[in-house]
């Protein structure tokens, strides 16, 4: 996919994909990465001028802020491909719900990625406090607060779970947590329209992996 004429064509087709296609075309601009064979698409002028009066995102990704999780990259994506929602520890609040919502009923983009990554600083400041029952300073006790349920559910399973295996549960606990506590997300994801999927991001070779998936996706 590029620029130019066909940067146009996409913009608007995009509104199109089913979760399927959309899941099939992220993992694949994950390959290319992984790869170092990343094409850069949809980064041109023609392109950005095709999208000054609409926007058909196939993808929303809600992701850590984590500065080595650069959604944009890691999928090989452009301009006007990828929704994207991001605090630290992909914790979820109104505000995240809220952006998560509007781009399922106003913009309906057919799949929802929640992306963690290893050695999440957010979870790793979490199995700390449950450890020591010291809680950080100002909001980020905040962020601490609604990691925890993740990291006493991966200790039940495991008393050994390393900061890694927190993060899958965590990103297992957010994308059920989505569909739970929005009814807009769980009606797209009931009639087929949207998919909520979770992958792992691992940083030392690029490769998002699936561990949590509700909806119709083929992988």
């Amino acid at each position: 996919m590029s620029g130019g004429e066909d940067g146009n064509i996409n913009a608007v087709e995009a509104h199109h994909r089913t979760p399927s296609e959309a899941w099939i075309e992220l993992m694949a601009g994950n390959a290319r990465f992984v790869e170092a064979s990343s094409s850069h698409p949809n980064q041109d002028a023609a392109r950005r001028t095709s999208l000054l009066s609409q926007q058909h995102p196939f993808v929303m990704i809600f992701g850590c802020s984590d500065s080595r999780l650069a959604a944009e990259i890691i999928f090989d994506l452009g301009l006007g491909d990828a929704f994207v929602v991001r605090t630290a520890g992909h914790v979820i609040d109104n505000t995240a719900l809220g952006s998560l919502e509007y781009g399922v009923e106003y913009l309906e983009v057919p799949l929802i990625i929640v992306l963690g990554h290893d050695s999440c600083g957010a979870v790793t400041a979490t199995k700390d406090a449950v450890a020591t029952g010291k809680m950080p300073a100002g909001f980020v006790r905040d962020l601490v607060e609604r990691i925890t349920p993740s990291v006493l559910a991966s200790l039940r399973k495991d008393q050994n779970s390393s900061v890694n295996d927190m993060v899958e549960e965590h990103v297992k606990q957010t994308a059920a947590r989505l569909v739970e506590n929005s009814p807009i997300i769980a009606n797209a994801v009931a009639r087929q329209r949207t998919a909520v999927v979770g992958l792992t991001y691992r940083l030392d070779d690029g490769t998002a992996d699936l561990v949590y998936s509700n909806g119709s996706i083929h992988q």
